[in-house]
């Protein structure tokens, strides 16, 4: 008898661990899937290598924790530090979201509109003085801007709290707190969705030609009469408009705003080996190479110490994950830099009703 019921819990213990990894890939995927769609904009359809990405990503994490926040703010009466006062309006939100949930819907609406409109004005704004650098330059350029950025807001604590970060009101304080995880993944899974089919239809159009024409070619783009500066300034606004709506709904998930949580190799540099896994200038590629990266990662976070004892590795697991995407990242460039999914061209209209005549 007790040997069935350990045998019970056991199982039990092994289906809740295999729950939670499967919500953990969800939830990730989701979130990294709306920044790789992002980067894939700029780089994968109008070759723009926007090395600051995570740039994006902490303005949406910005518009929570400071602009929202300090709304908030003069909305309740409450004054002081943002770093305690953030708390206090989380305590109101909070009561408020627990009698009518609805508020929490419109919190959430407020967030992710106001998080867009960050992240776009912020990438208008910064590609203007480097938009007519050339790739190499640019890369660095962006790279650099967002590390200040970067800097700063994790050392001046009156933007979002600095290293001690500000408090994130929960959408979800009506739910139980075991549905809480279960109804972010769902959330997280139904934008990534929504923003996908909206980017295939903005880059399925002469929009989305007109990119890979400046990405090939930017001379042929300028003779034909277009300002390439000018696709560049809308290019990289629709790209971080759509990346920091990835940062606040991070922020929403994790309730802190804190500027460590926004590194360049989490949102830069990862979603750049997803795009490339996958297939620079492909959604579908997109969609594989994200979900084949968030796979493994959630995978080397959750057995790493059996991997540990597996390899009898002399050095912290957390380094294994660096050393294997960094492999993974040079045999892409070096064997397959087209990717798993070969790019396919924008077939308008009248060229898949040819498409369909010959078949």
């Amino acid at each position: 008898m007790e040997k069935s019921s350990a045998i019970a819990q056991r199982g039990r213990r092994i289906s809740l661990s295999l729950e939670h990894i499967i919500l953990n890939i969800a939830i990730w995927f989701g979130l990294y899937l709306i920044v790789s769609l992002s980067l894939n904009i700029e780089y994968g359809f109008g070759g723009i290598p926007n090395f600051g990405r995570a740039l994006a990503v902490l303005m949406g994490a910005v518009a929570v924790g400071a602009l929202v926040n300090r709304a908030l703010m003069a909305l309740f009466g409450i004054n002081g530090d943002i770093i305690v006062a953030s708390g206090e309006v989380k305590r109101v939100m909070n009561d408020l979201i627990l009698q009518n949930p609805l508020i929490g819907v419109g919190f959430l609406l407020v967030v992710l509109t106001v998080a867009a409109l960050a992240g776009a004005v912020t990438g208008a704004l910064l590609i203007l003085p480097s938009a007519r650098l050339s790739e190499d330059y640019l890369a660095i350029t962006l790279l650099a801007i967002s590390e200040v950025f970067f800097m700063i807001s994790y050392y001046h604590p009156d933007i979002i709290g600095g290293y001690y970060g500000t408090s994130v009101p929960d959408i979800f304080a009506w739910a139980p707190s075991e549905w809480r995880i279960v109804l972010f993944a769902l959330l997280v899974i139904v934008t990534a969705a929504a923003i996908y089919i909206l980017l295939d239809r903005i880059l399925t159009s002469p929009y989305g030609r007109l990119l890979k024409a400046m990405r090939e070619d930017e001379t042929v783009v300028r003779v034909c009469g277009r300002d390439v500066m000018w696709i560049r300034v809308r290019t990289v606004a629709l790209g971080s408009a759509v990346a920091a709506i990835a940062g606040a709904l991070y922020s929403l998930y994790t309730l802190n705003v804190i500027a460590t949580s926004f590194g360049r190799v989490e949102w830069t540099f990862y979603p750049f080996l997803m795009i490339l896994l996958g297939g620079v200038g492909n959604k579908r590629g997109v969609l594989l190479g994200t979900f084949l990266f968030v796979l493994i990662k959630i995978l080397l976070t959750t057995y790493k110490y059996e991997l540990r004892d597996l390899f009898r590795l002399s050095f912290e697991t957390v380094w294994l994950e660096y050393i294997i995407f960094g492999i993974l990242m040079l045999l892409i460039l070096l064997y397959r830099p087209e990717g798993m999914i070969k790019e396919e061209p924008i077939l308008t209209e009248p060229m898949k009703v040819c498409v369909k005549r010959r078949r």
